[in-house]
């Protein structure tokens, strides 16, 4: 028996699959787990051990890795005007005329607002300038794929009725054609010569800040889903580079570059570049070996590329399938490209199209190069076709699960649903047929588009309801996963997309100490209250990082 730095005893211990173990101690030293024995035989440690944790019934697992997160744009969105918490369209617009009062000069900038909130999901720049007068706003939505704007914002960015939408966005109008305040997808980049871009010191504190909130909620290392300058915001990395410099970097970090849609296969040699420069630094909390790509938008702005048509409000057939941001040809070239110089894919596939080209993209990327390690993987999976589902195993590629989403909410059921073909219902979220095929899963939230924390995700992942509601399974019972498998895809899932299951995502003699104490056990009480377990204590490299008041 080796000599111990800290030892937990006296709870469930999830490894990072299957059903936790019962009776067992884990005895951790140099920041490492060093062993995993039965209860009786850590007491011979116990007097030399620097730190005894008595778990008192709490399970202790692996910590949590999201796996599709934007951290610095959700810090940054907790330090400007955020609408997170808003009740409703008037409660809103009540704290944006607070946080305009309370910083009276210059843009106000911030986000969080729900599309459920207003008619039509499109709040208007007429509401925003009661409230505001004659200030510059741009407020992004929840799910950051529109975004709000005043009319002083607009008239600065020299937009009217004669502005064309771009190809990968709408702009809403007003009866005449003027922008009526709310723009979807690459329609919110007309902003880009006259909004202010967040400056270093500021994506830095919000890096901060975010780092402290993922690390309450039990999450050890993350997958940024967006490393560059895109989608309205300035360039991120800084923060990270600047906390690696001062040390105040405590998660371990995969980035993943941002792909422009308007550029080309250029690129490929500038992400090489960026990824050597971050491996050269030799650190082991960062690497960039991922590029993550947009498939498509989303369904609630009808955006997200499906193989049948939108409906209207009547019920019946538009012309609109939604988009596809890059030609499936031309992705199929981009992700072969990136798969042969070593890079894993990361993509935003929403609609059944978008999920068909990823794909595709990927097994062009197998015939042409051979199998790799790239680890390539598909997050949001709103609608998956049945043969698409099929298909993940084969091609080795990463379901990646938003599971808060999978649930009846105002958001999908008068945004979404109302809009798609008769019976997609069943097609939403459908976790139960990618687990039956046998694909590999990962969870993340998009925090933040939604909650980070992972408890309430597998919550939802294994009830497909959310807590309190008495709503239908959303897509039916058979695509609920069970705990086991929610808590997999949350740890050693999203360890191995993330290229670090050689020592996070389980508890096992070498690996990291990366843990996180949860209490009530989850496992202990039945599925409705898996909700109800909060984390008790973080532990980064067998250091206490987060600890419950």
């Amino acid at each position: 028996m080796t000599a111990a730095d800290t030892i937990f005893t006296g709870g469930a211990i999830f490894t990072g699959s299957g059903h936790p173990v019962e009776g067992m101690a884990v005895v951790v030293r140099d920041g490492r787990i060093v062993s995993v024995v039965p209860e009786q035989e850590a007491r011979a440690l116990l007097a030399g051990a620097a730190r005894i944790v008595d778990l008192q019934g709490a399970l202790l697992a692996p910590g949590f890795q999201d796996a599709h997160v934007h951290p610095v744009g959700a810090g940054i969105e907790l330090l400007q005007c955020n609408l997170t918490d808003a009740e409703d369209a008037d409660d809103a617009l009540r704290r944006i005329g607070e946080y305009a009062a309370a910083n009276p000069d210059g843009w106000i900038l911030g986000g969080g607002w729900s599309m459920d909130h207003f008619d039509g999901g499109a709040p208007t720049r007429r509401a925003l300038d009661v409230v505001v007068g004659d200030r510059p706003v741009f407020l992004s939505s929840r799910d950051h794929h529109s975004i709000w704007a005043s009319t002083t914002a607009i008239r600065r960015a020299g937009l009217d009725a004669t502005t064309p939408d771009p190809a990968d966005g709408r702009i809403e109008r007003e009866s005449d054609g003027f922008p009526a305040g709310t723009f979807h997808e690459g329609a919110a980049d007309l902003f880009s010569d006259v909004r202010p871009l967040n400056d270093e010191d500021l994506s830095y504190a919000g890096l901060l800040k975010a780092q402290d909130e993922l690390l309450k909620l039990g999450i050890t290392g993350w997958q940024d889903a967006m490393i560059g300058a895109a989608a309205g915001l300035s360039e991120n990395l800084g923060a990270y580079l600047r906390a690696i410099d001062e040390g105040t970097l405590i998660a371990h970090v995969v980035g993943a570059q941002w792909w422009s849609r308007s550029d080309g296969a250029e690129q490929v040699a500038t992400m090489i570049e960026r990824r050597d420069r971050i491996a050269a630094i030799g650190t082991s909390r960062f690497e960039l070996g991922t590029v993550k790509i947009m498939v498509d938008g989303v369904a609630e702005n009808h955006t997200a590329a499906m193989k049948a048509p939108y409906r209207d409000t009547h019920g019946h057939d538009t012309a609109n399938r939604g988009l596809s941001f890059i030609d499936p040809g031309l992705l199929r070239g981009y992700v072969t490209a990136l798969d042969r110089e070593g890079f894993q894919v990361h993509f935003h596939a929403l609609g059944d199209r978008a999920v068909q080209e990823a794909l595709d993209a990927i097994e062009a990327a197998r015939q042409a190069n051979g199998p790799s390690d790239g680890r390539h993987h598909l997050a949001h999976l709103q609608v998956v076709a049945v043969d698409d589902a099929a298909r993940f195993a084969p091609l080795d590629a990463t379901a990646n699960l938003q599971a808060l989403w999978a649930c009846h909410e105002p958001q999908l059921d008068t945004l979404t649903l109302p809009f798609l073909q008769e019976g997609a219902v069943d097609r939403q979220y459908p976790f139960g047929d990618l687990a039956c095929n046998g694909a590999r899963l990962a969870a993340g939230s998009d925090w933040p588009v939604s909650s980070a924390n992972p408890v309430e995700a597998i919550h939802i992942a294994v009830n497909r309801v959310s807590p309190g509601r008495d709503d239908e399974p959303l897509g039916g019972a058979h695509q609920r996963i069970n705990l086991p498998t929610a808590f997999a895809a949350y740890t050693s899932g999203s360890a191995y997309v993330n290229h670090r299951d050689h020592d996070t995502g389980r508890i096992a003699p070498g690996y990291l100490a990366n843990l996180v104490v949860l209490d009530p056990n989850p496992f202990a009480g039945p599925v409705e209250d898996i909700h109800r377990s909060e984390v008790v204590s973080t532990w980064v490299e067998g250091e206490p990082v987060y600890t419950r008041e």
